[in-house]
């Protein structure tokens, strides 16, 4: 069992809850952060009360010092933070929206990995959870697309810059996680239908399949600067 901490950033829901889930598993010590503390509370209890919560928002660049400072020291930095802003064809998207978009992920990706810096140790590393926009060619994905392959380009950069820090990135694909529910269920059954179509395993993804590629990026030792795909082969089938 391990003792190092890890700390997710956006970790009461989707992708990051399944992290944690799968980290405690694993014998760490987990926190998570998200904006709404009754989330934190309800992933806590579903946890069975094993982690410990901050509430932080990560796009309040000013305080995030203050929240690392709560969080205390860590061996490792997972940054689930999602984001659907800057989505639309190219020659109508609302450059607004995709301002916000870079804001709200790449910009506090960027300010959550810097502001932890003094709490995160030598022999720790960074996890960026981008998305696989950044790789593929989907019409419709031009500011997903730039939000998403800003976060990634992070990677192979800090990783020597930040030496001996490990720093990598994992980049999903299409997952059923609560990102989705801007769509009622009727509307999401066949759009995860024409998703799955499209990828050769045949399916959408699980949060728990990219927590394991998150895990595997902790644990590995010898990995540094790579952006993992895992995708289910979409970005090949467009």
């Amino acid at each position: 069992m391990s003792s190092q901490h890890i700390a997710i950033i956006g970790g009461s829901s989707g992708i990051g809850l399944a992290t944690a889930a799968h980290l405690l598993e694993k014998g760490y010590r987990v926190t998570i952060t998200g904006r709404d503390a009754a989330k934190l509370q309800a992933a806590r209890q579903n946890l069975n009360n094993d982690i410990a919560t901050v509430t932080m928002d990560a796009a309040a660049f000013g305080r995030l010092g203050e929240a690392f400072q709560t969080i205390g020291p860590v061996d490792h930095l997972v940054l689930a933070l999602g984001g659907g802003n800057g989505a639309g064809p190219f020659a109508t998207v609302d450059l607004a929206d995709v301002r916000k978009g870079f804001e709200q992920k790449t910009l506090a990706h960027f300010a959550c990995a810097q502001a932890c810096l003094p709490y995160l140790s030598k022999q720790g590393s960074i996890t960026f959870v981008s998305a696989v926009s950044a790789q593929a060619a989907m019409p419709g994905t031009a500011g997903l697309g730039a939000i998403n392959a800003a976060i990634a380009a992070l990677a192979p950069i800090l990783a020597v810059e930040l030496k001996p820090i490990r720093v990598n990135c994992v980049s999903p694909g299409v997952v059923d996680t609560p990102w989705w529910d801007f769509l009622s269920e009727e509307q999401k059954e066949p759009t995860f239908a024409g998703f799955a179509a499209r990828t050769p395993v045949g399916r959408v993804g699980k949060p728990r399949e990219i927590a394991e590629a998150i895990a595997f990026l902790i644990g590995n030792g010898f990995t540094s600067g790579h952006t993992l795909i895992c995708d289910g082969g979409i970005r090949l089938g467009q």
